[in-house]
């Protein structure tokens, strides 16, 4: 899912850098030399001057910046191609968090060992979207927690909190957004890798699942699945969440809401900056709380990516110093001051200096923190596609939520069935380009 967001230009920016090893202390090649970290779309330019000065004092480990298309899902795709024919030529993989057990099961990249890394320095969760099998294959590096925006101004003007159940910001946006002519909620319904998060965090806050044991079973035919779907299919429905988001990613949901047309909005941290810009309808006039769910807070499904590297690296202990960097404290406030993007190193998030200029961090510090990974699959692009075309067909009306769970939790047990198949857990001698 492309989480990265780019403050500045108002876009995601899905950083993915690559430098590898195959397996960090066992080097497949060499061990230490010139690394490349790719990223798509690099759109704040933050990694530039902040690799320059990790080339200032490393010039015989000099690490190069590869930039791929702005799309996740064409970055995707060609990491995927390169890993799959072998080749060598990228090291370090920023990867999405939710594609590491696929890259995990698939042999792509290599377990990393858990003490070369100070892990108890970051949030609890982001951690666990690292790991596959038992094992850790990736260092955080990045994070993101849903968030609800709301139009401050108007819930003071009507006497209102900010919801913190579904039913309150069901009542806010049914009767109290048309009469300040707002639509009331939306999200990202585009049938997409936001809709999986959009969907997973209504499943998850009713108290239901889609996978369980990393995709091996299947756990989406449940009340609580129906219920969470319910939600949003009720919303549509009933109108108080607009149909025309249906056809909105991050980019689409944030600009009405800039401009002054929702009363609620769920989406990521980056929002905040660019909300509060110049130019912005609503500058100085919203808010951001945690997701609400049935009875109280509900769940964020976390966003983020996770530094992974490719087995086939040729210069692996590089790639794993190349890491440390960038995790370590002095690059993650940069990643944050610099990048816009959420820092995954705890101590951050207290810091009076940041709170002071990033306002949201506490908020995020909470939902981070309540924030679950999205399902774990060797097969998650399956996955992902198999939620996105359920739910939205339960949101356009074509399917009932119940209709749509019966039907989700079958498709799944197909891609459950498929990903059973035995998948390669390692990698032969480097490859060359």
């Amino acid at each position: 899912m492309r989480w990265t967001r780019a403050a500045g230009r108002g876009l995601l920016a899905a950083a993915v850098v690559l430098a590898g090893y195959a397996g960090l202390g066992s080097p497949a090649g060499g061990g230490r030399g010139p690394v490349t970290l790719v990223t798509a779309g690099d759109l704040t330019d933050y990694l530039d001057p902040v690799l320059d000065d990790w080339n200032r004092a490393r010039p015989d480990e000099k690490a190069t910046l590869v930039e791929l298309p702005d799309s996740a899902d064409e970055t995707r795709a060609q990491m995927v191609t390169g890993l799959r024919s072998g080749s060598s030529r990228f090291d370090v993989l920023n990867i999405d968090v939710a594609w590491t057990s696929e890259f995990a099961a698939a042999g792509w990249i290599a377990p990393v060992d858990p003490g070369r890394f100070p892990l108890d320095a970051f949030l609890p969760p982001v951690v666990d979207t690292a790991t596959f099998g038992g094992r850790l294959y990736a260092v955080p590096y990045v994070t993101n927690a849903g968030l609800l925006y709301y139009r401050a101004d108007v819930l003071a003007k009507e006497g209102e909190r900010p919801p913190r159940t579904w039913s309150e910001l069901e009542r806010l946006a049914r009767e109290v957004a048309p009469r300040h002519g707002l639509d009331g909620y939306a999200g990202q319904f585009l049938p997409y890798e936001g809709l999986t998060a959009n969907a997973t965090e209504a499943v998850r806050s009713a108290g239901g699942s889609l996978l369980g044991d990393e995709g091996a079973t299947v756990t989406a035919d449940s009340e609580a699945t129906v219920e969470g779907l319910r939600f949003l299919a009720d919303g549509v429905r009933e109108g108080w969440i607009p149909e025309e988001s249906l056809t909105w990613k991050e980019e689409e949901s944030r600009q009405a809401f800039q401009d002054g047309r929702l009363l609620f909005l769920r989406n990521w941290p980056y929002v905040y900056a660019l909300a509060g810009g110049e130019g912005s309808k609503v500058a100085g006039r919203f808010g951001a709380v945690p997701l609400p769910g049935p009875d109280g807070p509900g769940v964020s499904v976390l966003g983020g990516s996770n530094l992974a590297v490719n087995s086939r690296s040729r210069h692996p202990e590089t790639a794993a110093d190349l890491i440390a960097y960038l995790t370590g404290e002095q690059v993650q406030r940069r990643v944050l001051t610099e990048g816009a993007l959420p820092p995954v190193r705890a101590s951050l998030y207290s810091d009076p200096e940041l709170v002071r200029d990033f306002p949201y961090l506490p908020t995020l510090r909470e939902s981070v923190l309540a924030a679950e990974p999205r399902p774990k699959s060797p097969r998650y692009d399956q996955v992902s596609l198999v939620v996105q075309a359920v739910v939205h067909d339960a949101m356009a009306g074509r399917q009932t939520p119940r209709q749509a769970v019966a039907r989700l939790a079958r498709e799944l047990r197909s891609v459950a069935r498929e990903g059973a198949e035995p998948v390669r857990r390692g990698a032969g001698p480097a490859g060359e380009d």
